[in-house]
């Protein structure tokens, strides 16, 4: 409904306002929301500053390796020795140190299988949920094979023995004498142990058809936990879920391997002369200056190897070097297609090599897609950080699903179907999964965070990174991850089931969306709505340039995007990361105000207007069939002066009243009350808890639109409700929060006004055994063969 409200001084309007802010204000309600983080974040000092930056005196722990190993691939088996150089940059003594032995997650009477939680369906369960509950440790595992490190010796450079005491997936080596800052110590470890199944981030995939495997091999070899000045000694368990934190250093590797099997590991290989033949030499001579990848290893060649026919291949010793990494991995099957091409991705005559290595299973997609998506990540990625420092990055196919990340190699899902059609999404799927999984070695095995505490650290700016170079991929990308209301279900469900984003990694329920997702979403929407695309650009790459290969917190993250780009952030860091209520704003209601602008000719007609409206009735309707024959209709005598006075008509008493009172006022005033301004009072409610801007968009009547836009701040006075009064030259016909689905706003259905009904469809379905639908693809060729048939 409009009113109308009669124009007073401006004193009286400021007044007003300024009395809104007062704490004797009925609808004040006190929040914090908008009060820094203070405490809760730790306190700067010498190694860490307050403006996010590393401190002058910021210091890390350095870890250099220099392993030999042998995959003994009849019996599944690593066997290992390793010298590792550790140097000591604390200002510390260290009477001990810790390594850490992930592979001791598969240990039957490990914390993680001791931990894992269950229970029996009585309805029926399968033989793989059945074995998972069984040995405690997940389906995948032989209950006759022994897992975990067989640790045969550890020593010191002398020779000696060194003492140690394994605390499940830690090992804590005790020192002779206490290592002082500056010094470094070397000693070596012996191990081996059986490879376990493939399970999502190592292991071996069997392929019955040819009966040959694929090993991807990680956290393969006891490795240095840190040690650092926000925790001292890093020695959280493993339990699968959380990944890893762990020390910069130089690696020097030799594997040893079947002598027909192809292999791919992180860094530089130092002996392809040795390993390669004559025509894979020259192959890969040819990628350094081709524009598209060149096939190393053929598929031809890859099937000849996979039969097995000479029962003796030999074995073969791939040496690699990789500097100033924090992990290394590596992946070797005779199975292995492999590609590879040299870009000049910096356009500045620095190469790097783009490689993919896949099993013939993996054709079309890979040959097709995987080695372009390697170098377009190095180009996205580069763009919004910093330059790629390594020599290479590389794509490796493993079994099909999601992936995993080392420094300049990944292992990543995404398999055609066994007659090379594939779906949308499985070909969407694997693009993305090769940009994240390479676009991991930005975050962290270069920006180096503790995966094993902070995963979003890691997960969520690599996925956020991830959705921006899908969408420069391609424009219609149906990218998964990263738009605001990709995250609105998990926000909006069972409270009881959530944990703050600022959780660690071992302990989240739903680790997808926690980690990944919501973080993602939280980024986008700090780039696109709170900060704005230049500001958030500046400050995202000056995080990444600071904390290149040094290990940031949190609050190193959080200090810097507020340092570099200007802006107050805490109320977001707090509603986004440390909370875990959803964004729900409610446009409860509109009201509609005008001036009273005096003027007779103006006024007097909107009184007739309205006056008709009041009338409008319907026992007024229905009363015009029998107006003719009131008394006064019947018998004119009856009528007087009101009967035909009509009080809505302009007199020149009114016009002159009217031009008395416009030259009372000054040219500001006089020129206010000829605008015929609307002011419309959006009342808007908090239901979600998160404060977030409030985006308005006006539908007017003449069919043309506006948005406004008005900052979170605006909930700082109280958080729970607002009114905000919005000034229009046209009139408003209908008004939307959030229409551009900017702030993962959980429930769209009250963000209009005047409400507008959105109908759910359901559908009516026959019961059915599930069967799994064929691709376009194969609909596509099942038509064609059908047509063929019909001629």
């Amino acid at each position: 409904m409009k009113k109308c409200f009669i124009f007073v001084l401006a004193i009286g309007i400021a007044t007003s306002a300024s009395a809104q802010r007062m704490s004797s204000n009925p609808n004040y309600q006190a929040n914090d929301q908008f009060e820094q983080l203070g405490t809760t974040l730790p306190t700067p000092n010498t190694y860490r500053t307050a403006s996010g930056a590393p401190g002058k005196e910021y210091w890390q722990q350095r870890a250099d390796y220099d392993i030999k190993a042998e995959l003994d691939e009849e019996n599944r088996r690593i066997i290992g020795t390793e010298t590792i150089t550790y140097t000591n940059h604390s200002p510390d003594d260290l009477r001990y140190i810790w390594l850490q032995l992930e592979q001791n997650l598969f240990k039957q009477d490990g914390v993680a299988g001791m931990s894992r939680t269950g229970s029996v369906n009585p309805n029926g369960m399968s033989t793989s949920q059945l074995a998972s509950l069984n040995n405690g440790r997940g389906s995948k595992l032989d209950p006759n094979i022994t897992y975990g490190y067989e640790i045969k010796a550890v020593k010191d450079k002398a020779g000696k023995a060194l003492p140690y005491t394994i605390n499940n997936t830690m090992m804590r080596i005790d020192l002779p004498a206490a290592m002082k800052p500056g010094t470094n110590l070397v000693f070596s470890v012996d191990w081996a142990y059986n490879i376990t199944e493939y399970y999502g981030r190592s292991g071996f995939e069997h392929f019955p058809k040819d009966g040959n495997d694929a090993f991807f091999i990680a956290h393969w070899f006891p490795r240095m936990a840190p040690y650092d000045d926000v925790n001292g000694w890093n020695h959280k368990q493993f339990l699968g879920q959380g990944e890893f934190a762990l020390n910069f250093g130089d690696y020097k590797v030799a594997i040893t391997v079947p002598g027909d099997h192809i292999l791919a590991a992180s860094g530089e290989c130092q002996n392809y002369n040795q390993v390669l033949t004559s025509t894979q030499k020259q192959r890969l001579k040819k990628a350094e200056t081709s524009a598209t990848p060149v096939i190393i290893v053929n598929q031809e060649e890859v099937e000849k190897a996979e039969k097995r026919e000479n029962k003796n291949p030999g074995k073969k010793t791939w040496i690699f070097k990789a500097t100033n990494v924090r992990d290394f991995a590596f992946a070797s099957s005779r199975k292995f297609i492999w590609d590879a091409k040299q870009s000049d991705v910096y356009k500045n005559g620095r190469k790097i090599w783009c490689m993919s290595y896949y099993p013939k299973e993996g054709n079309p997609l890979w040959e097709q897609y995987s080695t372009r998506a390697v170098e377009h990540t190095l180009v996205s990625y580069s763009n919004r950080t910093f330059e790629y420092p390594y020599p290479v990055a590389i794509s490796c196919h493993s079994v099909a699903g999601g992936g995993m990340e080392f420094p300049m190699i990944s292992f990543n899902g995404g398999r055609p179907e066994p007659d090379g059609t594939y779906s949308e999404a499985t070909k969407y799927g694997m693009i993305g999964v090769i940009i994240h999984e390479v676009g991991h070695n930005y975050f962290p095995m270069i920006v180096n965070s503790d995966e094993r505490q902070w995963a979003w650290m890691d997960e969520g700016l690599n996925t956020f990174l991830q959705y921006l170079a899908e969408k420069e991929w391609d424009f219609n990308y149906p990218t998964r991850r990263g738009e605001p209301n990709q995250i609105t279900d998990y926000m909006s469900s069972d409270p009881s089931m959530l944990s703050p984003i600022m959780s660690s990694a071992e302990n989240v329920i739903g680790l997808g969306p926690n980690a990944y997702a919501k973080p993602a979403a939280a980024l986008n929407i700090l780039r696109e709505t709170i900060m704005g695309r230049e500001l958030f650009d500046h400050a995202f790459k000056e995080y990444s340039n600071r904390w290149m290969f040094k290990s940031p917190t949190p609050a190193d993250f959080f200090r810097t995007m507020e340092d570099a780009s200007g802006m107050d952030l805490d109320w977001f860091w707090k509603g986004w990361f440390y909370g875990t209520e959803p964004v729900d704003q409610d446009l409860v209601s509109v009201d509609w105000f005008s001036l009273d602008t005096q003027n007779p000719e103006i006024e007097k007609e909107l009184a007739r207007k309205a006056d008709a409206e009041r009338k409008n009735t319907i026992s007024k309707l229905r009363d015009k069939e029998t107006m003719n024959e009131t008394v006064v209709a019947k018998d004119s005598t009856m009528a007087d002066f009101y009967n035909s006075y009509d009080p809505f008509k302009v007199t020149s008493a009114d016009r002159q009243k009217y031009e008395q009172y416009m030259a009372s006022l000054s040219d500001t005033e006089r020129e206010l009350m000829t605008e015929n301004t609307n002011f419309y009072t959006l009342s808007v409610k908090n239901k979600g808890g998160l404060v977030m801007p409030v985006i308005v968009k006006m539908v007017f009547e003449d069919g043309t639109d506006s948005v406004a836009t008005y900052p979170a701040e605006i909930w700082r006075f109280n958080n729970q409700t607002i009114s905000k009064v919005i000034t229009t030259k046209k009139r408003v016909v209908q008004w939307t929060l959030d229409p551009y689905a900017q702030i993962a706003d959980i429930d769209t259905e009250n963000n209009s006004f005047p409400r507008i009904a959105k109908p759910t469809r359901f559908e009516l379905f026959k019961q059915q055994q599930y069967k799994r639908p064929m691709n376009p693809m194969q609909m596509e060729g099942a038509g064609k063969a059908g047509d063929a048939n019909s001629n």
